[in-house]
């Protein structure tokens, strides 16, 4: 249990130089104490305590303990119990003699032990000077501590468990060595051998072994030091994936109402924001309103890759919105409208250096300086930008004070890197557009709407309206979808969205965005509906305002495609507020002036059109929408492949369209392109009308991945074919389509080279579907299969002693490229006759021809894993040199 007291909040006031009059033993065998902070003395009674330090508590006495420490047990003394850790321990032993042990993993326990040690040497190396050994300790123990949270995490699976078990004994091992300490010999599963139960010279052994193991260990870490100098940026620069951490410690602001803390980062060249808000619920009391958050404020904002290193500046921007009345200044003696929301102030730090990894300090607490609307004429955009631009923020002590932090790795690896800073109660702020890696099963559909601008007639008023917009999400038959919108990270999903108000301006500017995530199955059926009212200071006044005008637009195309990225201008339609409210009436109409004007209607003009029960408004509504969807294409080509059920008779145009699709638009449906593509070779299984057109979209997309601007995204493919991959019968088609380019090399020599490119892909996919079906099947079919590789060899064979001239390319590539296959074959053929087959395949090449190329496939075979079998190694050798040392003499053409 942790006694919780503060000692900077909570002075000792009780006067301490005092007996305890009324004494009470604590029973030592239920705990096992220690200091949480240092604790001076200020009298001769008490005793000073430094963090870390085990105690033995003697008495306990209305806040106080009195005892002594373990390492000094006749300095006795009183200290405060709220400096004082119990942790939950047993017993062993009786009578006089007790021994307390904390109730822990044996491995928790020898860390801490290891700590402690550790910690007193690293104090002397500090003192001695001694900067570069002190450097090296403080990693280790910091390293320690790291691994020490994430065991006591109990987060761990256990796989991962005994993967850390072995990393940190073995560094346990490594620092004890380094720092001349005594080691601990281990068993082979990182647990302390016992000498009572180990023989002396099984002890010796392993003495011997483990002393080799971590001299060797050292000697590396020597060389990697002198040649390995690479920088934290550039680290970071290489990751393809990585967030911002951030802890929000204080907000001191004078709002005097409840408000809204909204933080996201922003692009200031661009003047856009590039996340999510991360939300944060503020009472008018000064503390987060959700009295559990209290001091656990963090967020991650994820995704950001090297594009956004690449960024002139990035800046955190926090806006705060006040919800309340219309004016602060308005006094309580008529009845004011009360939980509208107004525009109160920003605050804004440079975090460029943090992002790009020149600056990183975790501990250091930023205070961001806060700048209040100045009039009701400002927006909130327009005043970061105002900020941003100037060089200093009269903010008279207001501000924000935060911690920030780089962290590497996506969502999932930084959860289990870091675990003691992110865990399941921190708010994930995604980056608003993808990361450059989407892993398999990284499911996505988020929409992000942001209210941009709008122009509203004053009417029959005299000023301006206070207009405030109301955001909603229906289906086609009128029903509301509840929780599917989401104002920031951090906050449950809501009903209704409500914009700020700005005071009496006529063209308000808002750029608020509201994520909104629709089960995949409904966004076809769904629109957003924006409602538009007046709102006004007094209750009795606001409560007789109705809606005066709706805007819509339908989530997805007449195409089946998604709403397009970018801004939108929605018509402004105006009827009475009833028929407003009723879905049949609108859903019809042309939602944005783009459909208005293919219908050959125009907003432009004095008049105003009637459509059935509504009127196009002379208002203007603009919005942005942004699709982040691993399910929702907004390309009408690559639809229809992924819904090729739906229309068979278009497969073969939806194959041949796919191949022209931009590759960034691919990479994103990645593992659903390649489900489609498979699915429709297995359920055409029995005729190969698609088997051609589907190996050539195979082919495509693994050249996409290959191009240097997808590179990233082998890791992807890598792990579909390794996790998500299930056509068990795949490798016919594909071993039956590639023999037939080979054997036609002459005449399809354009889609041969493309398939040569992508040969070692390709039998990845050929290996892990015969893998498959030798599991589902217990290797049925299993001569046919090896016929097939061998026939498919022989086309290759033939191939390259084929005399065409215009074959000369592609048996190049050939070269180049099958020896990438041997690692993968090797798993399902056998080695010694692939050996064989590899060595008629380098003995088929025309003297004298591609002498170059043929010396580099022999190299990358040596280099494969066939040259690692004991039984074919001498004969692979002896097979594949001979033939080149007995022809490296003739002349090269």
């Amino acid at each position: 249990m942790l006694l919780v007291c503060h000692p900077h909040n909570h002075p000792v006031t009780q006067e301490p130089h005092v007996l305890f009059p009324f004494p009470v033993l604590l029973i030592a065998s239920s705990s096992f104490p220690s200091a949480i902070y240092n604790y001076d003395v200020r009298g001769d009674e008490e005793l000073s305590l430094q963090i870390g330090d085990t105690v033995h508590i003697l008495e306990t006495y209305e806040g106080w303990y009195r005892g002594h420490r373990l390492r000094r047990k006749s300095n006795k003394g009183i200290f405060p119990a709220c400096y004082i850790h119990l942790k939950e321990a047993t017993v062993e032993g009786n009578g006089h003699k007790e021994t307390v042990i904390p109730n822990e993993l044996p491995l928790v326990q020898e860390v801490t032990t290891t700590l402690r040690e550790w910690a007193s040497i690293w104090r002397d190396l500090y003192v001695g000077d001694r900067r570069e050994m002190f450097n090296s300790v403080r990693d280790m123990i910091y390293d320690l501590i790291e691994w020490r949270s994430q065991i006591l995490s109990g987060t761990l699976p256990q796989d991962e468990l005994t993967e850390l078990k072995q990393r940190i004994t073995s560094k346990i091992d490594y620092g004890n060595k380094y720092l001349d300490l005594d080691l601990v010999v281990r068993d082979k599963d990182g647990n302390i051998l016992d000498p009572d139960s180990t023989s002396t010279v099984s002890l010796f052994r392993a003495h011997e072994a483990a002393s080799k193991q971590i001299e060797d260990r050292i000697q590396e870490e020597k060389s990697q030091k002198q040649n390995v100098d690479l920088s934290r940026q550039a680290k970071f620069a290489q990751t393809p994936s990585f967030a911002l951490f951030v802890t929000l410690k204080n907000v001191v602001c004078k709002i005097g109402e409840d408000a809204e803390v909204l933080m996201s980062l922003y692009d200031p060249v661009e003047s856009k924001f590039i996340s999510e808000n991360y939300l944060v619920r503020w009472s008018s009391q000064g503390l987060v309103k959700d009295i559990e958050q209290l001091h656990n404020l963090r967020s991650v904002f994820t995704d950001l890759g090297s594009q956004d290193l690449k960024r002139e500046k990035i800046s955190f921007v926090c806006q705060i919105v006040r919800v309340g009345r219309m004016e602060l200044r308005d006094n309580n003696t008529k009845k004011l409208t009360s939980g509208l929301r107004r525009p109160f102030g920003v605050a804004v730090m440079d975090v460029t250096d943090i992002i790009t990894g020149k600056m990183d300090d975790e501990d250091k607490q930023h205070f961001i300086p806060f700048q209040p609307v100045a009039g009701e004429s400002d927006f909130l955009q327009t005043v970061i930008n105002k900020v941003i631009a100037a060089k200093e923020v009269n903010h008279k002590g207001q501000g924000l004070w935060v911690t920030l932090k780089l962290l590497p790795g996506d969502i999932h690896q930084i959860r289990k890197d870091f675990p003691h800073l992110v865990d399941r109660s921190t708010a994930v702020a995604r980056k608003m557009g993808f990361p450059e890696i989407i892993m398999p099963g990284d499911v996505r559909n988020d929409i992000y709407v942001t209210l941009v601008q709008g122009e509203f007639d004053k009417g029959s008023k005299s000023t301006p309206k206070n207009v405030e917009v109301t955001m909603t999400v229906y289906d086609e038959d009128g029903k509301k979808l509840e929780n599917v919108m989401f104002p920031g990270a951090g906050d449950e999903g809501i009903l209704e969205y409500k914009s700020v108000i700005y005071y009496q301006i006529k063209q308000p500017r808002w750029f608020e965005t509201i994520k909104v995530a629709i089960p995949i199955e409904d966004v076809n059926r769904s629109h957003l509906r924006f409602t538009f009212r007046h709102r006004s200071s007094q209750e009795s006044k606001d409560k007789s305002e109705k809606i005066f005008a709706l805007s819509f637009v339908k989530l997805m195309r007449y195409d089946g495609t998604t709403l397009r990225d970018g801004e939108h201008d929605l018509i402004v339609y105006k009827a009475e507020a009833k028929k407003l409210e009723d879905s049949s009436l609108y859903l019809n109409l042309p939602a944005t002036k783009v459909e208005l004007e293919e219908k050959g209607l125009s907003t432009t003009g004095k008049g105003t059109h009637n459509l059935g029960n509504c009127t196009i408004s002379k208002d203007s509504f603009q919005i942005a929408t942004l699709v982040c969807s691993t399910k929702l294409t907004q390309n009408v080509d690559l639809l229809g492949l992924l819904k090729w059920r739906s229309n068979t008779s278009l497969l073969q145009q939806n194959l041949r369209q796919l191949m022209k699709v931009e590759g960034g638009e691919v990479v994103k449906f990645l593992q659903d392109t390649l489900d489609a593509l498979f699915n429709i070779m297995m359920e055409n299984s029995d005729s190969d009308t698609f088997d051609t057109l589907v190996f050539d979209s195979l082919v495509f997309i693994i050249g996409l991945i290959s191009d240097r601007k997808f590179q990233h995204f082998n890791p992807v493919l890598e792990t579909y074919i390794r996790k998500h991959f299930s056509a068990t019968l795949a490798y016919t088609k594909l071993t039956k389509v590639l023999k037939n380019y080979v054997e036609n090399a002459e005449r399809l020599t354009e889609q041969l080279l493309k398939a040569m490119k992508a040969l070692e892909y390709i039998f990845k996919f050929i290996v892990r579907s015969r893998v498959l079906f030798n599991q589902l099947y217990e290797n049925k079919g299993e001569a046919d299969f090896m016929e097939s590789l061998r026939n498919l060899f022989t086309s290759f064979n033939d191939m390259m002693n084929l005399n065409s001239e215009n074959t000369g390319m592609v048996k190049g590539a050939a070269l180049k490229y099958v020896p990438t296959i041997v690692n993968d074959v090797k798993l399902v053929f056998d080695p010694k006759e692939l050996s064989k087959l590899f060595t008629e395949f380098i003995l088929k090449v025309p003297l004298g021809r591609l002498v170059k190329q043929k010396l580099h496939c022999l190299i990358d075979i040596v280099h494969s894993d066939l040259f690692t079998q004991h039984g074919e190694y001498s004969t692979t050798q002896h097979r594949l040199c001979q033939p080149h040392t007995q022809r490296a003499n003739q002349p090269a053409r």
